[in-house]
C-alpha cells in the first residue's frame, strides 16, 4: 500500500478556505462601517490589513474610520499608507489625508495635499487664509443638524456667519472643520451654494449668544437694529424670520413645503413678537444696544435677555451621520 500523500490538494484546499476566510472578514468589516459601528471597523479593517498590508483600499477605509470618530493621527497616517501603496494619484486618500492634516494643524502636510489635489493656495507655509467661497454647514449632523451659512477660509475650514441657535454649542465666528463632500445644496441670494457637515469645532469665538425677545410694529424697527454698530455686537440675527425647525430632508439642503405651509406662509402677517440672536462680547453691550434701539422710536419693547451656554453635542455609537441625502434614502 502507498503511503504518499498529495499535498498539492491539500494546499490548494487550505488557499481556498484562507481566502474565504478573508472575504468573510472583509465582508463584515463593510458591515459594520455601514452600520456606523466604527470602533469595530477600525478592528476588523486593521486585522484584514495584517494579513495583506499591501492592499491599499484596506489602508483607506480603516483611515475613513478614523476619520468618523475624528482620530486624526490614525487617519492621517492611514490615508499616507494608503497613497504610498498605490501607484498613482488618488484623489479620495488626498482629500482625508488633507482633512486629518488640516484638523491636527499640519499645515506642511494639508498644503502639500491640497496642491496635489489641484487646488490654488494662498502663499506661505502656516495656517491657509483664503476666500473659498459661501457654502452652509450642518452643525452637529448626528443630532438636530442646524444649518447655517459659513465663509470658506480653506478647503475644509470655515467661519460661521449666522448666529447658530444656543441649543448647538456653536457661535458666531467659531472655525469650524468641515467634511470635502457635500451633502446638498441650498438657496444663496440668486444662486445655489453647497452644505457641508461641519464635523467639530477648531476655534471657539469670543462672541457669546444672546437670545433676545423683543416686541416691535413692522419690518423696519427689526432693520433699524439691524443697522446699528456698537464695539463688542458681532452680528444681530432676526430668528422668527430665519430659523425654520427642519425636517431631515431640509437639513440637507433641499427645504420643501409641509402640508399647508404654504399658505399659511402667504396669509401670515407681521409677527410683532420677535425672537433675536445677537452675537457680543458681554452682556452689558447687548444691553446698550437694545436700550439705544428702543428708546429711537414707539413701539418697541424689550421683554428680556438672556444667555444660556451648551455644550458641543457629540455623536453616538451606531450613527451613521455622514451620508449625503440620496445616499441615506437608498
Amino acid at each position: 500500500m502507498s503511503t504518499d500523500h498529495d499535498n498539492t490538494n491539500d494546499g490548494e484546499r487550505l488557499d481556498d478556505e484562507t481566502l474565504d476566510e478573508r472575504q468573510l472578514l472583509e465582508a463584515r468589516a463593510y458591515a459594520v462601517f455601514r452600520e456606523g459601528d466604527l470602533t469595530q471597523a477600525v478592528a476588523l479593517f486593521g486585522e484584514l490589513i495584517g494579513h495583506a498590508p499591501d492592499i491599499a483600499y484596506l489602508h483607506y477605509m480603516r483611515g475613513l474610520a478614523h476619520k468618523y470618530l475624528r482620530d486624526w493621527p490614525a487617519s492621517l497616517q492611514d490615508n499616507l499608507q494608503s497613497q504610498q501603496l498605490q501607484g498613482e494619484f488618488d484623489e479620495a486618500s488626498a482629500w482625508n489625508a488633507g482633512i486629518a492634516a488640516t484638523a491636527m494643524g499640519n499645515w506642511a502636510e494639508a498644503r502639500h495635499q491640497w496642491t496635489q489635489c489641484g487646488i490654488t493656495l494662498p502663499e506661505g507655509e502656516g495656517p491657509i487664509e483664503g476666500n473659498f467661497g459661501v457654502a452652509c454647514a450642518r452643525l452637529a449632523p448626528w443630532s438636530d443638524a442646524e444649518v447655517v451659512y459659513m465663509s470658506r477660509i480653506d478647503p475644509v475650514r470655515a467661519r460661521i456667519d449666522n448666529v447658530p441657535l444656543p441649543e448647538s454649542g456653536f457661535r458666531f465666528g467659531d472655525i469650524v472643520l468641515h467634511d470635502g463632500a457635500s451633502t446638498g445644496r441650498r438657496a444663496y441670494g440668486e444662486r445655489e451654494v453647497p452644505v457641508f457637515n461641519a464635523m467639530q469645532r477648531l476655534r471657539q469665538s469670543d462672541m457669546a449668544t444672546f437670545t433676545v425677545f423683543v416686541q416691535c410694529t413692522a419690518p423696519d424697527d427689526i432693520d433699524a437694529l439691524q443697522a446699528l454698530t456698537l464695539p463688542g455686537i458681532g452680528m444681530i440675527e432676526d430668528w422668527t424670520a430665519s430659523v425654520r425647525r427642519l425636517c431631515r430632508r431640509c437639513s440637507y439642503g433641499t427645504p420643501h413645503q409641509h402640508g399647508d405651509e404654504a399658505e399659511a406662509a402667504e396669509d401670515s402677517g407681521w409677527a410683532c413678537e420677535r425672537d433675536l440672536g445677537i452675537a457680543a462680547q458681554g452682556r452689558a453691550a447687548v444691553e446698550t444696544l437694545m436700550a439705544m434701539w428702543v428708546a429711537a422710536a414707539p413701539g418697541r419693547v424689550l421683554e428680556t435677555i438672556e444667555q444660556r451656554e451648551h455644550p458641543l453635542s457629540e455623536p453616538e455609537p451606531g450613527q451613521v451621520w455622514w451620508l449625503g441625502e440620496e445616499e441615506e434614502g437608498a
